[in-house]
């Protein structure tokens, strides 16, 4: 999707609509600001937003997502393409979260070891012991979480049996015993549980 073109359009229903930034923004609950970078193109309006901003403009979503008015009989084959572009940009937006994850991880556990090292090497107290090795265990286990909910929500677990993909809950996917990605859950869908492995795509 071209931003940049999409804000220009979102400026150009606006002005159609005799609506300033702060009028827009008032109507939309969000800061005039946010309506700023719609336009500019720096970013895009949340989906939560979307249906409701495409009301007031008078506008389909599908005309919204290609920056332009779309004649109805290209429209079918218009939201197609848009479709496929949004998945296209999900499963690469998935693959560098689950990139940024190993970062995190790595960095939890150096974060670990440094201090425990340094409480082991070096002569002192056993409370400055202990200050130490939280120094490093109290972010270490904060990267781990956070790691933990990017695996949970970037791509899908596929079942063994069904192969059904989705995204479970955090706390289904905290305890699950793992190998790597792959963890040991149960399936939504058909109820059986089985090591099921991290996919991006859902085709």
């Amino acid at each position: 999707m071209d931003q940049v073109k999409i804000g220009r359009f979102i400026a150009e229903c606006r002005k159609r609509a005799d609506l300033t930034q702060m009028q827009l923004a008032e109507k939309l609950n969000i800061t005039d600001r946010a309506v700023s970078k719609w336009e500019t193109g720096k970013s895009l309006p949340d989906s939560s937003i979307m249906l409701e901003l495409c009301r007031i403009l008078e506008i389909t979503v599908n005309d919204l997502l290609s920056g332009e008015v779309i004649m109805m009989e290209n429209h079918d084959k218009e939201m197609e393409n848009k479709l496929i572009e949004m998945l296209r940009a999900k499963e690469e937006s998935d693959r560098r979260m689950l990139a940024f994850e190993w970062v995190i991880g790595i960095l939890s556990v150096i974060l670990l070891l440094i201090p425990s090292c340094i409480a082991c090497l070096f002569p002192m107290k056993e409370w400055q012991q202990i200050l130490v090795v939280l120094s490093g265990l109290i972010p270490a286990l904060i990267g781990f979480c956070f790691a933990m909910k990017i695996e949970q929500i970037a791509g899908y677990y596929e079942c063994r049996h069904c192969k059904h993909k989705y995204v479970p809950e955090y706390m289904a996917t905290f305890p699950a015993p793992h190998i790597g990605r792959t963890r040991f859950m149960k399936c939504p869908k058909c109820g059986k549980r089985s090591w099921q492995k991290k996919v991006v795509g859902k085709d």
